[in-house]
């Protein structure tokens, strides 16, 4: 127990440490939170947390981690930037644990369901998550944002600028995607209809992608949306930290052109005109990850031979200009069997590798596993399966984070707060419900925060202190 003596002097080094000191003993715990000293990891945390708080006001047992809304000052809040291979904020280290909730736009649209947006941020702000991808986009539906090409409905923009102004209070970055593949939220099924209803003759979904009214159409909305000036903060989108990234399509496929070229002088496109109207923000495609064409040797790693089919080609879409990061999403319940077996926790950590691979040595940019999850309706599911295929993701990116790598990040699919079960999908994770997903989220936070913590990068950690650190930061139990 000498070391948690040596850990606790250090309190008043820097007002980060805190968080820095937690994650040390992080290291220490196997997979079932188990330490070397015999204490539950949870247990632990939060007595430390409760020995210090006095010492350390910004911070919370809460979760065992920090209180976000107090860690950053205003003059801190600044863009998320790329340098190299990982993301960086004011120069340091900024490696992502984060999650999704496409409907926050809708629910904060009524007076009645606002509250829940306030809620999900705080419940995952509790547990260390930093970023939410959420759609900026809801296309001639129902509370629909774009009811017709450029006309909008000014009370749903409206409860956009509430997201984003409720998440800054989180200390919370969004990643905001732009249209969806898919008919929910309109997609670009309604924009072939709106083209159709202007005279147009359409016969595939896929001329979205070619058609030029249609591209038209996309430059519209997203001239729109950054241009955007926040009502609740006054600040123009196109200006503001809060958004991370800019996300030009969710999941985007053309079946129509398996070449990929039809979808890559659409991205090439649309990447070029987001950065001619904000140069500040960064930009990714969307795409799933799947390999194409262009990296036949890596088409061995697809879940199936139809990925090749659709249009996408992983390498080379993401060798567009004005692409700063890549986005991978991970489905192998869906990709290769509703099944549950081991088969999908071993793609899933062979589909990862590959992708850190290729960012690292074609691509030259960070990696965000931007969707991933385990369906509760698939056959043989339990909770525990789940904790194992988080565990899985988060111990693969772990091992790319040690070496300084692509692996920059995961988002979950997906948190909701309580009472919006029948929201779910099946991939809903609700913290009050999951308490083990819960600490496996608030563990790996933690262990990010000594990669993000200006401590382990500025503090030039002196005798035992320094030592440790080295010492952790190569630590087995990861």
């Amino acid at each position: 127990m000498q070391l948690l003596g040596s850990i606790f002097i250090a309190m008043d080094t820097c007002k980060r440490c805190f968080v820095l000191s937690l994650a040390f003993l992080v290291f220490f715990f196997d997979d079932s939170g188990t330490n070397v000293f015999g204490f539950q990891g949870e247990e632990l945390i939060e007595t430390m947390a409760d020995e210090v708080l006095d010492h350390t006001p910004h911070l919370t047992a809460r979760q065992g981690m920090y209180n976000v809304e107090e860690l950053e000052d205003d003059d801190d809040w600044q863009m998320v930037q790329t340098k190299g291979n990982q993301f960086v904020v004011n120069g340091q280290p900024f490696y992502v644990n984060g999650f999704n909730t496409y409907w926050l736009m809708v629910f904060a649209a009524d007076l009645s369901t606002r509250g829940k947006v306030s809620e999900l941020f705080q419940q995952a702000s509790s547990v260390g998550l930093t970023v939410c991808r959420t759609w900026a986009f809801n296309d001639g539906q129902w509370r629909a944002l774009q009811k017709s090409p450029s006309v909008y409905d000014a009370d749903v923009f409206k409860a956009l600028d509430f997201v984003v102004s409720e998440a800054k209070k989180y200390k919370i970055r969004l990643i905001l995607s732009l249209v969806n593949n898919w008919d929910a939220y309109g997609g670009k099924t309604q924009y072939v209809k709106w083209g159709n209803a202007s005279g147009l003759n359409l016969t595939s979904d896929d001329e979205f992608f070619s058609h030029p009214t249609l591209r038209s159409y996309y430059k519209s909305h997203v001239k729109a949306v950054l241009n955007r000036v926040n009502t609740f903060t006054n600040i123009t989108y196109k200006d503001d930290p809060t958004i991370f990234a800019w996300e030009l399509m969710n999941e985007p496929r053309c079946t129509s052109d398996p070449s990929g070229d039809t979808l890559q002088s659409w991205i090439a496109e649309m990447a070029a005109h987001v950065k001619s109207i904000d140069a500040k923000h960064l930009v990714e495609i969307g795409v799933e990850g799947f390999y194409g064409p262009s990296a036949p040797a890596r088409t061995k790693f697809n879940p199936n031979s139809y990925a090749t089919q659709v249009g996408t080609d992983f390498i080379r879409n993401h060798q567009a200009l004005g692409v700063d990061f890549a986005s991978v999403h991970i489905y192998a319940d869906s990709w290769i069997s509703q099944t549950i077996s081991d088969a999908h926790l071993q793609f899933t950590k062979s589909w990862m590798e590959a992708h850190i691979e290729d960012a690292e040595k074609y691509l030259g940019m960070p990696v965000i596993f931007s969707e991933f999850g385990v369906s509760s309706k698939d056959t043989g599911y339990n909770s525990s399966y789940r904790d194992t295929l988080i565990s899985t993701v988060y111990k693969t990116l772990l091992n790319s984070t040690k070496e300084g790598g692509s692996g920059a990040g995961s988002l979950l699919w997906q948190l909701f707060p309580d009472g919006t079960d029948y929201m779910d999908d099946g991939y809903a994770i609700v913290l009050s419900k999951s308490h083990s997903t819960a600490n496996l989220i608030s563990l790996h936070s933690t262990r990010l925060a000594i990669f993000n913590s200006r401590c382990s990068w500025h503090c030039r950690w002196g005798c035992r202190k320094k030592n440790s650190l080295e010492i952790f930061l190569n630590h087995d139990y990861l």
